[in-house]
Parts: C-alpha cells; structure tokens; sequence
C-alpha cells in the first residue's frame, strides 16, 4: 500500500463524520442485539456494519439531493421532502434486514404500522431532531458534530426500544415522530409560504459572499426593490464565513496561498471527509475587498440612493449573519423584512438563516441564467459591472495603488 493510499485512509478513519458513522453502526448494532438478544443474528450484524461503513455516503448523496432540488426549485420544502425520502428509503431496508432476518418480530412492530410505518417514524424524528441539532450549533450552542450525534443516538435508542413492543415507548415514538415531521416540514413549508404570502414595503436584506458582486446580484436587488415595494434594501458581505473561521480554528482548512488581492483555502489531513468547505469555491477576495467592489457596483448601478452595503464585522463575528439580522432590525424597527437570496447552494444557505432569524419574508430567486463569480475571478469579462471588472485587472496586474471613479 502506497505512503498517499495509507495518508488517505489514516484521514478517512480520523474524519469527524467517519467517527459519527461508527458509533452511530455500533450504537445500532448494541441496541438491537441488547434489547433482543441478537447478538448473533447475520441481520443484526450487517445493519450495524452497514450504517458505520455507508453513512458518510449516504449523508453526501443526502446533501446533493436537498441541494439540487433547491437550485431547480427555490423551496425549501421541496428540498427537505427529497431528503426526507432519501432517508425514508434507506430506514425501509434497513427494517426489512432486522425484521427479515427474524431479530425483530414483525408483529412487534404491528401496532405501529409495520416496517412503512416504523421507517416513516424513524425518518421523521431523525429529520427532525438532526435540523435541531444544526439550528442549535448555528446559535454556538454545543458543537455540531456532537448534536448531530446526540439527535442520531437518542433516536436509534428511542426506535429499538420501541421494537420490543411495548405500548408507552411505541406512543412517545408516534407522537415525537408526527412533532418531529411537522416541525422539520413545517418550518420550511412556512417559510414558502411567506415567500408567497408577503406585505408590500419594508426593508429587503441580501447576505452573502458578493465574491465578487456580479450582474445577476444587481438583476436580483432590482427586481426585489420592484416587485415587493422596498425602501431600503441592505447589502451585508461575509466577512470570514463561520463555515470557514471554525475549520480554520480546528486545522481542517488552511490558506494555501494569496494572490491578486484573494486569499486561496485547501484541505488538510483534519478535514471532514463529508463536509463541502468550499460550497461557493476556494478562492475569496478579502472581506474589504468585496464590500468595496459592492459599493462600487451598488454606485455605477445607480442604486444608491435605495441600497446600501453594510458592514458589521464585529457583530458578524460574534454571531453570524443571525446577529447581523438583530443590527439591521435595530436600524430598520417595526419594518417588514424580505430576505433576498438565490437557489444556489449558498443562497439556500442564506436561506436557512432567514428562517432561523424569525418572521422574515424570503424573496427567492431561482439561478438559471449561468453567470459566476467563479468565472469572474477567472477572468471572465461581461458578467460584473465595469467598475468592479477594472478593480479586478488592477488587481491581476498586482498593482498597489490605482485611481477609479474620483477615488
């Protein structure tokens, strides 16, 4: 075995979520074999090693799922019932192993509507619990790893100790299922709601990373600022993404590089091997870097006297873009808020915030018309407004100092 092929594995076995996998398979495999005396049991065995060895997969392929139905769609509940099944088919296999191989007498299971009914249970307080688990981490409350892996062990527990039939476990099973099921798909189905069902006026938010800020942006803020009647609209930028701050903090990301005025992320042997570090690309122009480009792009638009780019890195340090929403509620008090974003896989992102943030009013867009920021940075010309394509030629040039605009 080559010296990469063993670097590879040593980073598999190590990755965060490769942890998670094996204790969630061992936890699976205890339970069943504890609660029914099947510690030998081939069904038992298999759906233990299966869920350590095939979880990380399942949770990518669970991801891409809820990311390409969001870019095709803008909805979040379309979104979340496509990983709802996802999962809802993987709980039926498995539940046709335990009961097939005869570790969990079917007519135990009866009274809860069978192997559908008890996957559908599964699913639904899986769902459910792991969205709060990742709402609570997003607030800095406890880790997400460690969440996500509470949410997973209490509803395996809950799920087996059901099995044994037992009418009072069965009940609270049920009742948390069908809770778990409207929360998960109610927050979401709420939210497409009020992207439907919105007042007109009040004050639009658009966060992201405007890396840089390009036409379809502008396009975006325009048709907003038209359609729902908005007096002010407020532009906020990252600064370092939490995504990134914590990975930088915990060595699983690294700046490999800097070059024309950017600042270039890898991978290190810490990284998670499910988690997508980059969903909106390696390479970021500095945090003063694009909130200039913005306003610059904002003034040649001809927006300025409706839109304004903010920037409250201190405050987004300490919360994110949830405290960045308190800051602008602050300057903005009593007004209806509308929180601008696209399907892509970041402004689904931003998406989720929003929603976590309250009564915000989403104004989707959904992304179809092929321009990139990626391309931007590669130099592609046509796509950003000319202001911002001059800064970034000055900046390929290495230049140090440049005069645009009287500045």
């Amino acid at each position: 075995m080559s010296s990469s092929t063993t670097s590879r594995a040593s980073a598999y076995l190590r990755s965060p979520s490769t942890i998670l996998a094996f204790t969630a398979g061992a936890l699976m495999y205890l339970s069943y074999a504890v609660l029914h005396e099947a510690w030998t049991v081939p069904g038992v065995l298999f759906v233990g090693a299966f869920v350590a060895l095939a979880l990380p997969t399942y949770s990518k392929w669970s991801n891409k799922v809820e990311e390409r139905i969001g870019l095709a769609t803008a909805s979040v509940t379309a979104g979340r019932l496509g990983r709802g099944v996802l999962q809802y088919g993987m709980n039926l296999f498995l539940f046709a192993i335990l009961i097939g191989s005869g570790a969990v007498p079917e007519q135990k299971v009866a009274a809860m509507g069978g192997i559908l009914g008890i996957a559908l249970i599964t699913t639904a307080i899986s769902q459910g619990v792991q969205y709060l688990a990742l709402m609570l981490a997003n607030r800095d409350i406890g880790n997400r790893n460690r969440n996500v892996l509470i949410a997973i062990a209490g509803n395996i527990i809950l799920t087996a100790i059901a099995t044994l039939g037992l009418a009072v476990p069965q009940l609270i099973a049920q009742w948390l299922g069908i809770a778990c099921g409207l929360f998960f798909l109610g927050v979401g189905l709420a939210s497409d709601i009020r992207a439907r069902v919105h007042p007109h006026g009040g004050v639009g938010l658009f966060f992201g990373t405007f890396n840089p800020m390009h036409r379809t942006h502008i396009e975006i803020i325009r048709q907003a600022i038209s359609q729902r009647g908005l007096e002010k609209v407020y532009v906020h930028p990252t600064c370092v993404p939490k995504l990134h701050s914590d990975a930088l903090a915990k060595g699983e990301i690294e700046i490999v590089e800097r070059r024309d005025g950017r600042r270039v992320y890898g991978r290190t042997a810490k990284a998670d091997v499910i988690v997508n570090y980059f969903p909106t690309g390696r390479e970021f122009y500095e945090e003063e870097t694009r909130v200039l480009l913005a306003r610059l792009a904002i003034a040649e638009a001809g927006l300025s006297d409706i839109v304004e780019v903010v920037s409250f890195p201190e405050v987004y340090r300490t919360g994110g873009f949830h405290s960045v929403v308190k800051q602008i509620r602050r300057l903005a008090p009593g007004k209806s808020l509308h929180g601008i974003h696209g399907s892509d896989l970041g402004g689904m992102m931003v998406r989720s915030i929003y929603d976590e943030c309250g009564w915000i009013h989403p104004y989707p867009v959904r992304r179809i018309d092929g321009v990139s920021a990626t391309a931007i940075r590669n130099g592609a010309t046509g796509m950003a407004m000319p202001a911002v394509e001059q800064v970034l030629v000055h900046l390929r040039r290495g230049d140090t100092s440049f005069e645009l605009a009287d500045r």
